[in-house]
């Protein structure tokens, strides 16, 4: 059992993606959490690379790449390759979803009240808007909720759930329904990650910054209409 989704940038946070079967990814050097800056730029490099392939593309479209889902963080699946460490515990505890429904979910402390309250206002405004359904989990593995937010949130194609988590260094982490997918450029999800995601950006600006750039990177990018150039830029 799965999340219906076709497109993951980063790894998934909330769980693993593991390839179960299906064509082999080409693999690009492991990202490393101590990485250089150095490190941290070919990383990115090695994303839009593969991001932007023929391979990646041509199999994405001739059907979805199968995944399974698995219990660890650790086993990184990221568009820069595969890179498998040890195997983790899987994470799924209910206890930490809040009582009643909200689209923004934060365990890790990273937002204000205000702060979740005004992003909950901008997520209920662009569903209206443009149908699509972004949803913010902020955490810090293994304190999350984990699988359960999936009937939760009754997470379906036309999902967005962005998992806000530090763990890997980059903070922005999404796993896009196939609806979201025809409509927005697979580019722009790594573009995202890499403006506002990276270490350098929250560890100067806060946790709170990152989520709070890319919701309104996203927001711009939903209401674009769809088009050869649209999201073209992160803003």
């Amino acid at each position: 059992m799965g999340f219906p989704l076709l497109y993951q940038h980063p790894p998934l946070s909330i769980t693993t993606l593991m390839p179960a079967s299906g064509p082999k990814f080409p693999v690009y050097p492991k990202y490393k959490a101590s990485a250089t800056e150095k490190e941290i730029s070919i990383f990115g490099q090695k994303s839009t690379q593969l991001l932007s392939s023929k391979w990646f593309a041509d199999n994405l479209r001739s059907g979805p790449v199968n995944f399974f889902l698995s219990g660890s963080l650790a086993l990184a699946l990221s568009l820069a390759g595969v890179g498998i460490a040890e195997g983790k515990v899987g994470v799924n505890k209910p206890e930490l979803l809040p009582k009643e429904f909200t689209p923004v979910i934060d365990v890790a402390g990273f937002l204000s009240d205000g702060q979740e309250n005004r992003l909950a206002e901008e997520i209920a405004a662009i569903e209206k808007d443009t149908g699509f359904k972004l949803r913010v989990l902020a955490q810090n593995y293994p304190d999350t909720p984990g699988l359960a937010i999936k009937d939760f949130w009754k997470v379906d194609d036309r999902t967005i759930v962005f998992v806000a988590d530090p763990t890997f260094g980059n903070i922005l982490n999404f796993n896009v329904g196939a609806s979201v997918d025809i409509d927005v450029p697979r580019s722009f999800w790594g573009r995202l990650a890499g403006k506002y995601g990276n270490m350098f950006y929250w560890k100067e600006k806060g946790e709170d910054a990152s989520i709070e750039a890319a919701v309104v990177a996203i927001r711009n990018c939903l209401r674009e209409p769809v088009g050869a150039n649209n999201c073209s830029e992160v803003k």
